[in-house]
This record gives C-alpha cells, structure tokens and sequence, in this order.
C-alpha cells in the first residue's frame, strides 16, 4: 500500500470512529424508556445498580445503566445532551463548583439547598435527598498511629505534624477552596513533607508505612481493609460532598412513580455502609452489580419505607 493509500485508510477510520458513541451513549438510547448514568468508580457503578434495580422492581421497564462516565461533568453532559435522564450519583460540593459554577459552600444543609434549587432552575433538573453519606475528601492515619498520638481531629495534629509526611491526591495541591493552601490557611500549620500522587495510591502507602498520614475519600473501602482512622474535619475545611440520586423533570413527567421510588432510597446508606459496600466490591472482588443487589435484598427493596410525598425539605 502506497502512502497515499494509507492516507485515505487512515482519514476514513477517523471518520468512521469519530460517529461511533461510547457505549450507553448515541444511537443506545431509548427517549422512551430509563437511562441510568454510573461512572468509573465502585461506588458509582453501585449506586447505579442499586438505582436500576429499584427502578426494575417497582416499574414494569428496563432501565439501562451507562457505567462509562468518569466524571460528573461527563454525567452532566449525558443528562443535558439527552443521552440519560436519571443520575445514579451525584455530589453536592462537586456539582456546586462545577456544573452550577459557585464557590464552595460548607454548610451541609446550604449546600443541598443550593443545589436543588440551582439544578431546578438551570437545568431542569430534580436533585433528590441524600442516600445518608457524604463522600469528602479525608485524612487518615493508621490505628497505631492514631493511638501512640491520640489523634481523633485534624486539630490534634498540630504538635506533631512538622514529623509527618503527607501523601495526597495530585489535584489537591493546587484545588481551590479546600485544597493544599486552604488547608495551611485553615489550620495553621503544615506537615514536613507533601508527596502529591494518584489518589489510588495512597492507602497503600500508608498502609506500608510509605507515608505517616495521607488524604483519602472518606468512603474508600480500604479504610476498612487496611483499619485506617479517619480524622474529623474539626474545622470544615472540607464541603459535604452528600451523595444523591438526579432526574431530569421530564423523565419525572413521563413516568410520575419514579419520583417515589428514587425518595426511597433517601437515608438509606451511611458513610460505614457505602465503606462495606465499597469494600465488597474492591477488596472481595464482587462485581458491583452483585453488591447492589445484595444490598436491595437485603432491605427488602425498602418495600415499608415511607416516603415523603413533597420530596425535598
């Protein structure tokens, strides 16, 4: 083949790829039925599951779950594109900053407020109440650590931190509002070294005495793994980033009994059980989908769960 001709092949493929949807996405999409957006994550991939599996057993439909999305600008587009009508995981503190663009807000119940009344009248969108837990970001020290220490707040760290190595997510050093400086700004003091690495690895470090103390997501799975302690946030340096299910209004139009079945699941999981869920699936190796529906037999799909009928406060 002459260079030319590798030429043309080469065009036409990028062509032919740059038509083609990711999967879930495009041409995969029913305008009349329900399509779930998930992510990346373990906990992304399970809270879809757990959504689509509520929507499964109490409507008479197949939802579809899209777990191809590794972000929640990405599930945003999916939803705003039409692509998706329902959101199987969305953060306040994430979605304040981003997709409504406002600065962070640390008051949990401001936060949500916010954001319902923001994605209401931007976007067209219901954000529905919390799960029950809120992923943030988190320091965390080993239980040995912890007890030669005593260290149960960040605050406690202050006479011992300039002897501790910090290992933290790269986009934290230079994120605004809660990121590295704030986090000087906040608390007044600053550890003796800060080693920026990918988020996945620093449980590991810690957890082989790589690092004295590392920042982490507060769900992680391997907190229980590894029995890592979570300091408490005594400051509020960190926003809530409670965790909730999304849908746009007119899927809520189109099918009236999504709005129940969506409330159900308000308060239904806490920080420790979206860490054993979490767990199950990264550390056990169940596949999420399992996890899920685990989890949803396990409390009976919340068949005598009341639901409030005005839906958010």
């Amino acid at each position: 083949m002459n260079k030319f001709n590798k030429i043309v092949v080469l065009l036409l493929a990028t062509l032919v790829l740059s038509s083609c949807s990711l999967p879930g996405l495009g041409g995969g999409f029913d305008e009349e039925g329900i399509t779930i957006t998930g992510g990346t994550t373990s906990e992304q991939q399970i809270l879809g599951f757990i959504v689509e599996g509520m929507v499964e057993h109490y409507m008479d439909i197949d939802a579809q779950l899209i777990n191809n999305l590794g972000s929640s600008t990405l599930n945003h587009q999916a939803l705003i594109g039409g692509d998706a009508n329902v959101s199987g995981s969305r953060y306040t503190g994430t979605s304040l900053t981003g997709e409504l663009g406002l600065e962070p807000i640390t008051d949990p119940d401001e936060a949500y407020q916010t954001v319902v009344k923001g994605f209401d009248q931007e976007f067209d969108q219901k954000w529905f109440p919390s799960y029950g837990f809120s992923n943030t970001y988190a320091f965390m020290v080993t239980k040995e650590t912890a007890e030669k220490y005593n260290l149960k707040t960040i605050s406690d760290l202050k006479d011992v931190i300039s002897d501790f190595d910090l290992g933290a997510d790269n986009s934290w050093m230079e994120r605004k509002g809660d990121g590295y400086q704030a986090f000087v700004n906040t608390y007044d003091f600053d550890f003796n070294r800060v080693y920026p690495m990918q988020i996945g690895l620093v449980y590991d470090a810690l957890a082989a005495d790589k690092m004295d103390i590392v920042l982490g997501y507060s769900t992680d799975g391997r907190i229980k793994s590894y029995d890592l302690v979570v300091l408490e946030d005594d400051k509020h340096l960190f926003p809530p980033y409670d965790a909730s299910p999304l849908a746009t209004h007119q899927v809520l139009k189109d099918y009236p009994e999504l709005n129940d079945v969506l409330l159900k699941l308000a308060d239904t999981i806490s920080t420790e059980k979206m860490q054993e869920l979490n767990y199950q699936a990264d550390n056990d190796l169940l596949e999420p989908k399992t996890v899920a529906q685990n989890f949803l037999n396990e409390n009976n799909y919340f068949e005598d769960k009341e639901v409030n009928t005005k839906g958010d406060e």
